[in-house]
């Protein structure tokens, strides 16, 4: 397998592809000399900044290749390392004496001394001692020490089979196959149980290539493959990768496939895939596009330059791909494990969610999918990255659908009830003579009421979305009922094009649609939708959850508002246009 090919192996390569990581990375070196001294530079931070020096250095192709003004830098960067770790050999980053924080720098560590000692020049001695003794002082407490969430398992393991590559210890790989005896955490539809764009690239599918590569466990290919499948159908026609069902910090961010590069190269590589071919070559044209343009993105795009370490490491990375296959522009696909569903139709797209965690645990926490977003739809550059829902219900908050379900062949339902007790007297059996009950919750918040024993009356609302696919986009008909109260729905657009057909509220970026169709424009693309449902004004209610910590649910962009009250049967129209 071409995984396991010594790195000697004659192959053609890539000239483009290496031409175009070698840029990047002449562009990062100056950013790095001029800021490897900050003193708010985090250990992952230092290490990633070391990490570009030496890819600069050691690169034949660069115009750094053996520069000896890196020297210097590289080995503050270095003593910086070696000066801020704990003895027992780890770092704090925000965590104190954190394994997994440091299984991040390590892995960059441990991949830099390999590139500095393959490449044996008399200059880079110090540095190298240096990260040595770091490395050999952190192996230890990476193979005792614990984590905190689930990708952080394989990091820590990849970060010790780089270890154990470069300095061998049994220690190590026993503690690897005690995490991989966990079992993976990938569901059958191709996610890891974060469900997120960012980890998934960034870290447990690197760090399953890794360990499948340098800890000989090739089964761990098949989750990285169906993962990469997975993403296929989460891909937006602009590179960037469907983010709604994640269970962490990305779940309301936007995420780019850019982060994929060498994952899909390998994968295309590996088993002759052209449409991961297809996907790699598009991130290659649209980074060289960028960072020809320059621009806001121009940080983000040259971070790309990272991925040259890799490829010096393995140059089969840039061998020449196969034949590219179309990537699949045209379908409906359902993710079970998340309750999402994505529907492509060439440039234009939408996600159907109702797979939030707050119906099994509700509460708002880290770990956890609590976005209230339900729907996105797109044409083009022309995107509606969110559509909610918030009846004004007791505080309970934003609509989240209990689940997803397939309803036709392009037609899905959400729905939930949610049900707010009032409380009833205690039991005689139950009731204290001093008035002193259990501090307890009631689904809202918390009171000296032992809620659990007292008997309930409820007040209750029913909602449901119907999302139908027709010609040129989408109806969703929403159905409230059981209780009379004010709803509003809001339709958040990106930032950059242009409303039309809306009323400007009292606060910049807020729009109600009163009456008749809005559109919103980017260019030549544009999203046309209402009918608007009168003129009255219903805040968003964020929820108990939100408001008693001063947090907020608003999303960056335009939001267009449209308003009603229960029970009522309203239907908006989204057509591309």
């Amino acid at each position: 397998m071409l995984l396991f090919l010594p790195a000697e192996v004659s192959m053609v390569r890539d000239e483009a592809f290496l031409g175009l990581l070698t840029k990047l990375n002449e562009a990062q070196i100056p950013a790095v000399l001029e800021t490897c001294r900050s003193p708010a530079d985090s250990v992952r931070a230092s290490a990633r900044k070391a990490r570009r020096l030496v890819s600069g250095y050691v690169w034949e192709q660069s115009a750094h290749h053996h520069d000896e003004t890196l020297i210097e830098p590289l080995e503050f960067l270095a003593e910086r390392l070696a000066a801020s770790q704990h003895d027992d050999g780890t770092w704090d980053l925000g965590n104190l004496h954190s394994p997994p924080d440091s299984a991040f720098a390590i892995q960059d560590l441990c991949l830099s001394w390999a590139l500095l000692d393959g490449d044996g020049q008399p200059a880079t001695v110090r540095s190298r001692d240096v990260l040595e003794r770091v490395i050999r002082q952190a192996g230890p407490a990476l193979a005792t020490g614990g984590v905190h969430t689930p990708n952080h398992r394989w990091e820590v393991s990849a970060a010790l089979a780089r270890v154990n590559q470069l300095f061998p210890d049994q220690r190590y790989a026993d503690r690897i196959d005690e995490w991989l005896a966990e079992g993976i955490d990938a569901t059958p539809d191709g996610s890891y149980s974060e469900r997120s764009s960012t980890y998934a690239s960034e870290v447990t599918n690197p760090s399953l290539l890794t360990i499948a590569r340098l800890h000989r466990r090739p089964e761990l290919i098949a989750f990285v493959r169906r993962n990469l499948d997975a993403t296929l159908y989460l891909l937006e026609p602009n590179g960037e990768v469907d983010t709604i069902a994640s269970r962490r910090q990305d779940q309301t961010r936007i995420r780019d496939i850019r982060w994929y590069l060498t994952q899909f190269r390998e994968l295309a590589l590996l088993d002759g895939d052209g449409r991961f071919a297809t996907v790699a070559k598009g991130i290659e044209t649209r980074t060289a596009d960028s960072l020809d343009a320059g621009g806001p993105d121009a940080g983000a795009v040259g971070a790309v330059g990272d991925f040259l370490a890799e490829v010096v490491e393995r140059p089969q990375l840039a061998g020449v791909l196969p034949v590219a296959v179309p990537v699949r522009d045209d379908f409906v696909h359902e993710f079970p494990s998340q309750q999402l569903a994505r529907i492509r139709r060439g440039s234009r797209t939408a996600s159907v969610f109702g797979g939030t965690d707050f119906h099994d645990v509700p509460v708002i926490a880290s770990g956890l999918s609590t976005n209230p977003t339900f729907f996105k739809f797109r044409t083009g550059a022309a995107v509606l990255d969110s559509v909610r829902l918030s009846p004004q219900f007791f505080g309970t908050g934003h609509f989240r659908s209990n689940g997803l379900r397939r309803t036709g062949p392009a037609s899905f339902e959400l729905g939930d009830e949610v049900r707010v007790p009032y409380h009833l007297p205690l039991p005689q059996q139950y009731r204290s003579d001093d008035g002193g009950y259990a501090l307890s919750s009631d689904g809202r918040f918390y009171s000296s009421m032992d809620f659990g024993r007292r008997p309930k009356q409820y007040r209750s609302l029913r909602t449901t979305v119907a999302v139908t696919e027709v010609a040129g986009g989408f109806d969703l008909d929403f159905e409230l009922s059981g209780s009379d109260v004010p709803f509003a729905i809001e339709l958040c657009f990106r930032a950059g094009g242009v409303l039309g057909g809306v009323d400007a509220l009292d606060a910049d970026g807020n729009y109600q649609l009163v009456g008749g169709a809005g559109v919103y424009s980017v260019g030549e693309d544009s999203i046309e939708f209402g009918p608007g449902n009168g003129a009255t004004r219903v805040a968003m209610d964020p929820g108990e959850q939100y408001t008693q910590l001063n947090g907020s649910l608003v999303p960056d962009g335009l939001r267009v508002y449209l308003t009603g009250r229960a029970p009522a049967y309203y239907t908006l129209n989204l057509r591309a246009s």
